[in-house]
């Protein structure tokens, strides 16, 4: 999916908070919701901004474009290149016992600086092992497996992590702000990567102890600014899962957060907002999710969406890469014009979904996502292909896929209940995550073997599963269809 993520030196305990037994006169009812005033909001929400601008220039040195040229550079073959995609989707699987172990924390700001804080750190090993690299103490293949383990190690910390940080900016954000909030949140993280990402690529290609040396650089740099960006999360109001999952946290119900609507009491964000806790018996969280019939369509749809695009999807680049033997510097460029059009239609698609719903951009765009792999077939590597088609095909791409990030998110929040809300993240996440690890996998196997015409081949069949995984979207399981604003729902988010 792709919003990217960011998250005090002191040690903290991953010790169970203890569970206070309720007092036979205090019922979840009978408890004030707190609220939280509007000035503490929009300092939430900005600090979150800024937090993702962060975040996507350590997730421009860590992952994409640049560390797929770097393994091409280490002569991967397309099934380490199809590790690499798949890893990050199948560490998802994870995300239940990160989501567990959130929910008996006190502050979400605390786990995830242990989560993601850590995982940040560690990518300054890779580039210790680059260093060694290039002193003749490592050869390729020891580079490639160390480049694997890091990805391995640091995305497993981000999967324990990534529900529950879903869940503390779902509960800051307003519903009615939604669309419109996370399309100027992504859309800064895509002007970052616009701006920053060509001039990465440049770097790399040009620096003068070559690309695996400038890739370290790079990736040096990149750490530094996910350092700066954790600090960011500092400012948002800090939540209580236990609380929260007792009776919800209170915020401003109208379209703009300057109306007087909420409380003008501070709000700091030192101390998470805290309730009397009541504990949710394990079998009546497992009763809700599978009585929650919109949720489980909307897992069907998501796990073979993702099937369907992870299939393809991880080797585009590869294809201009190794294929097609088109210079980094041009894919990197290809890449900026793609956020750039994803930059552009985010507002827009944000603006749209607030007004009329997820479901129909989701399932307009999805039919667009769908022929883009067939697109792919007419792509070579002549002078027109390399001026105008390739350019064309990359806007294409980050135009539509603008509607399917921002609304595939903001869907999870409508369907997704407050009370244990971080479970049901790591759930989707992690249906997501198998199903695309599974087809990463299938398709790097088909590359692999059957060289440039098997990389055809599974852009064809990705492209007819794209379309098959629209359907569950098409239906209406109940008479709310997938979707649809449930505001009667018993514990739906009073945001």
């Amino acid at each position: 999916m792709d919003l990217v993520q960011v998250e005090t030196d002191a040690p903290v305990s991953l010790e169970i908070a203890p569970i206070a037994s309720p007092s036979p006169t205090l019922s979840p009812a009978s408890i004030p919701s707190p609220r939280i005033s509007k000035d503490a909001i929009r300092r939430s929400l900005k600090a979150s901004t800024v937090d993702a601008i962060f975040a996507a220039a350590f997730t421009i040195g860590t992952g994409g474009i640049l560390l797929g040229n770097f393994l091409v550079e280490l002569n991967a073959s397309p099934v380490v290149f199809g590790m690499l995609s798949s890893i990050p989707m199948l560490v998802n699987l994870i995300q239940p016992l990160g989501a567990y172990l959130s929910e008996r924390t006190t502050s979400r700001f605390q786990y995830a600086l242990r989560t993601h804080g850590i995982a940040r750190l560690l990518w300054l090993i890779l580039v210790l092992g680059i260093a060694m690299s290039s002193w003749g103490w490592l050869n390729s293949e020891q580079l490639v497996d160390l480049t694997l383990l890091i990805v391995v190690v640091t995305h497993l910390l981000g999967g324990l992590g990534t529900a529950s940080w879903f869940s503390w900016i779902a509960m800051l954000v307003p519903r009615r702000l939604r669309g419109r909030y996370f399309g100027l949140r992504n859309s800064a993280t895509n002007l970052t990567e616009f701006i920053c990402l060509p001039l990465a690529g440049l770097a790399v290609s040009h620096w003068y102890g070559g690309a695996i040396q400038g890739y370290g650089v790079i990736l040096l740099l990149g750490i530094v600014f996910g350092i700066i960006g954790l600090g960011c999360q500092y400012f948002q109001v800090d939540m209580n899962p236990q609380s929260q999952n007792t009776h919800g946290v209170s915020l401003p119900q109208t379209s703009e957060i300057e109306l007087d609507t909420v409380s003008d009491e501070p709000s700091g964000t030192s101390e998470p907002i805290s309730l009397p806790q009541i504990e949710t018996p394990q079998n009546e969280l497992v009763s809700s999710v599978w009585k929650n019939s919109n949720f489980l369509m909307f897992l069907v749809y998501f796990g073979s969406w993702t099937l369907a695009v992870s299939l393809s999807a991880p080797f585009f680049n590869f294809y201009m890469l190794d294929t097609l033997s088109i210079d980094v510097s041009w894919v990197t460029l290809y890449n900026s014009l793609r956020a750039g059009a994803h930059l552009l239609m985010l507002i827009m698609w944000g603006k749209l979904a607030d007004k009329i719903g997820n479901r129909p951009i989701l399932i307009s765009n999805g039919i667009l996502i769908a022929i883009i792999p067939w697109l792919w077939l007419a792509i070579g590597s002549t002078q027109l292909d390399l001026w105008l088609w390739l350019p064309l095909l990359h806007i294409f791409i980050g135009g539509a896929w603008a509607a399917i990030d921002l609304c595939s998110n903001n869907l999870q929040i409508e369907i997704a209940p407050v009370k244990n809300q971080s479970i049901y993240f790591a759930i989707a996440a992690a249906v997501a995550g198998g199903s695309g690890a599974l087809g990463v996998t299938i398709g790097g196997f088909m590359a692999q073997f059957a060289g440039s015409f098997g990389i055809l081949q599974l852009f064809v069949v990705s492209g007819f599963l794209r379309l098959a995984a629209l359907i569950p979207l098409m239906i209406n399981n109940k008479p709310k269809s997938l979707g649809q604003d449930s505001k009667d729902q018993e514990c739906s988010n009073p945001a």
